[in-house]
Order: structure tokens, then sequence, then C-alpha cells
């Protein structure tokens, strides 16, 4: 991946970014050997960019009496976007009613919870979340024999700490419809290993997960468009094009440094030595692309990049062999980087 490429992807306007990160992701399956990317180099100034203005609303005229009322719709109702806001023990969500899956799906491990294990996943079951309103909910019978897995944003292994907390993570707000054989069960997986192996170096790890459905470019008439299948009978659950996690890694001091990771992954077959870090974007694209913000109260003189303080590379092991070492080996620090607390 080039700079110029990544410079694109982190100045240009929201439609065009969201674009661009889609032709970075297409063009990364075609080049396997691409080199590391090289993100945009960090602004050097000390103090965190001054926010965006606040628009001050034009008041209206004391000599104008107004026809109308628009807002007295609300009588009937507040149209929405509702945002199903949804903590449990082990996660924290946001739905979004129209493709019903989670916009983002939050958790926090910690050496101590991941090394715990005072749960089994034997004893947990898949569930419809209740919380959500019937008619915008995903449904179990939504993905029989639709193809995909119920994949997990949070996933189950970091929250054995608790069979509660285990369970939490098998409600339907916690999942999207992933390819199964070489990703969901593969590459993904080994990715979610690589986060839990980051407690190895940090005694505190954030991370939000979420899907995201990004345009490709028509062969035909090179124009961009958003394209993907819709699960479930009628159909009700959209099928992401790609999946992102957005890592902190804090070094457990008050207002200390936090590692940054931002990573795109396509919702599809990815061959297990394609290099973890070729998927790594300015934590900027993902905003542009989701319509989130992660980071916006994090100051630049207290961020770090995550993979300059580690090797971001992931440790390929076969299912049994995951279960057996849910921490495997801490991936490896970079030389010259500072110590990290404990």
């Amino acid at each position: 991946m080039s700079k110029t490429t990544l410079a694109i992807i982190a100045g240009v306007s929201a439609a065009a970014g969201s674009a661009a990160t889609a032709a970075i992701y297409a063009s990364q399956t075609q080049r396997k050997d691409s080199p590391s990317p090289t993100l945009p180099s960090t602004p050097t100034s000390t103090y965190p960019s001054p926010p965006p203005p606040v628009p001050i609303p034009t008041p209206l005229r004391k000599d104008l009496l107004p026809p109308v009322n628009p807002t007295g719709v609300f009588q009937y109702g507040f149209p929405g976007p509702t945002n199903d806001l949804h903590p449990t023990l082990s996660t924290t969500s946001s739905l979004d009613r129209r493709t019903r899956n989670p916009a983002w799906v939050a958790e926090h491990i910690t050496p101590a919870s991941i090394n715990a294990n005072n749960a089994d996943r034997r004893h947990s079951i898949f569930v419809e979340d209740e919380t959500i309103p019937e008619k915008f909910r995903a449904k179990l019978h939504d993905y029989f024999r639709s193809g995909y897995d119920r994949g997990h944003q949070v996933p189950a292994a970091d929250a054995k700490w608790s069979q509660d907390a285990l369970d939490n993570t098998f409600l339907l707000t916690n999942m999207c419809p992933q390819v199964g054989e070489g990703f969901n069960r593969d590459y993904w997986a080994h990715f979610e290993d690589f986060c839990r192996r980051l407690t190895n170096h940090y005694p505190s790890v954030r991370i939000v997960t979420g899907p995201l459905y990004l345009p490709k470019r028509d062969h035909e008439d090179g124009k961009w468009r958003v394209s993907y299948e819709v699960i479930g009978n009628p159909p009700n659950v959209s099928v992401p094009t790609h999946f992102y996690k957005v890592i902190f890694a804090e070094d457990g001091k008050t207002g200390g440094d936090v590692s940054l990771g931002a990573f795109v992954l396509p919702n599809a077959r990815i061959d297990n030595e394609k290099p973890l870090q070729s998927f790594e974007v300015p934590i900027e694209a993902i905003e542009r692309a989701s319509g989130l913000e992660f980071a916006g109260k994090l100051p630049t003189q207290r961020r770090k990049r995550l993979c300059e303080e580690i090797t971001c590379s992931l440790l390929v092991r076969d299912y049994a062999d995951r279960q057996k070492n849910l921490m495997g080996s801490p991936p490896p620090k970079k030389l010259g980087a500072g110590p990290r607390s404990s």
C-alpha cells in the first residue's frame, strides 16, 4: 500500500474517503506480497486539535409568527434514529435497526479477565435479544441455512471469567453474518487471539468491533456502489462487506499513553499467510466509513501507534490448540519500545 493511497484515505471527503477505503481493500486481495503500509505521520503539535465550531441556528424573527410547527409530529412519537444502547456484563453495544446488526460492540479485557476460566461455552446458547423491539430484532431463523456463521463481535473466549458474562456474548446483538470457512473460523479467530495476547503487554485493552458496508467500483461503468446480501425470510439481516476493530491498549497510568490500532478486514476468505498489518488503516478511515467517532477525547500527545509498539502479527493455530491456550505467546515487542506497566 503506497503512501499516496493512504494519504488519500486520510484526507478526502466522507464519500470519497469510504470509496478510497474500499479500493484499498480490493487492491490488497490482489497483491498478496505488498509491503507493509506506512501511515501518514502524526502531527507534531503537543496540543490537541481544537474542536470543530458548533453551528449556531438562525433565530426566528420575533415579528414573524410561523404558520406551521414541524416538531409537532413528536406528539405521535420520535422517528429516530434510536441507538438501542445495551450494556451487559461483558459487552456494550449499539444496534443499527436498519441492518439488524450492531453498529458497534465494545469490550474490555485485562490479564485477570483473560486468565480466568470460570465458564463453559458448552452451557451457552445463541439467543435473540429481547431488549430490542421485535420488528427490529435479528431472529435465530434468519441465520438458518443462510450459509453464514453467527459471527461474534466480542468473542466468547474473552468472557470466560463468568458464565453470565459468557452467555451475554451469545446475544444476537453481538452477532453479524460472517463467512465461516477461511474467515470467522480462521483468520478472524486468529485476529481475536492476537487481541487477547495484547494483555501480556498491556494491563488494560479496550476494543470496539463492528460491521462496515463499503462501496465497490463497477468494472463496466466505473461507478462506485454499495451492494450486500440480506438474509432471513423475509430478508431482515444485512451481510456486511467488511469488519473493523479499533484497539485501545492502555499503559495503566492515569493520563498515560494509549496505543491505538485500527484494522478493516473483508468479510471473505483470507489466506492465513496474509500479514495482519496489511489491514491496518488510519482510525479516521473507519470513522468516515462508519459514521462513528472513537477517539475524539484522546489528546494527540497521549496517542501511540500500536504496530510501532509491538509486532502486529498473527499466531496461526488450529481450533483445538486455541482452546487449550487462549493466551498463547505474546506479540513480540518492537525494538526500542519502552517498558509497560504490568
